[in-house]
């Protein structure tokens, strides 16, 4: 496996959470949640380091898989991760039902009404929890476990 700049950390997802709920909104908990609830027995990680870009990031990830990449060594990586962005929230999805990720498959019918989702190949992002239809995010995580063996 390659060595991933992005690494698990033993950090406290609930103190991050909390943390973040004081600094912006209560975003990250909620989506927390229903996650948690979505994936059970899925390992709920914080992981740290420097990301895409090269901005430091802290990612919750929820199932920890092994995933090879297209070109190199598989990688230690997460099921579903979720991030605070300067202007956004971050949803990673990374499982895929054929060629499909399943971000692109559920982008559609995530969006609450009135509000906007934008999805990337592994990627959603929106503004708040509130823009998010819950229910349907719970579905895309389901079938996300059900597509990928995680811890």
């Amino acid at each position: 496996m390659t060595d991933n700049p992005v690494r698990p950390t033993s950090d406290s997802v609930h103190d991050f959470l909390v943390a973040d709920a004081a600094a912006a909104d209560a975003s990250l908990a909620v989506i927390d949640a229903a996650l948690a609830a979505a994936l059970p027995g899925a390992s709920r990680r914080l992981w740290r380091g420097v990301f895409w870009g090269g901005t430091e990031q802290a990612i919750i990830g929820y199932g920890d898989i092994v995933q090879q990449r297209p070109r190199g060594a598989s990688v230690e990586w997460f099921l579903v991760g979720l991030a605070r962005q300067q202007r956004h929230v971050s949803l990673y999805v990374n499982a895929a039902d054929g060629r499909d990720y399943l971000s692109r498959v559920y982008a559609g019918r995530l969006a609450a009404p009135g509000r906007k989702v934008t999805a990337g190949a592994a990627v959603l992002t929106f503004r708040s929890a509130e823009d998010i239809d819950l229910d349907v995010l719970s579905e895309m995580a389901r079938h996300a476990g059900r597509l990928a063996t995680y811890s």
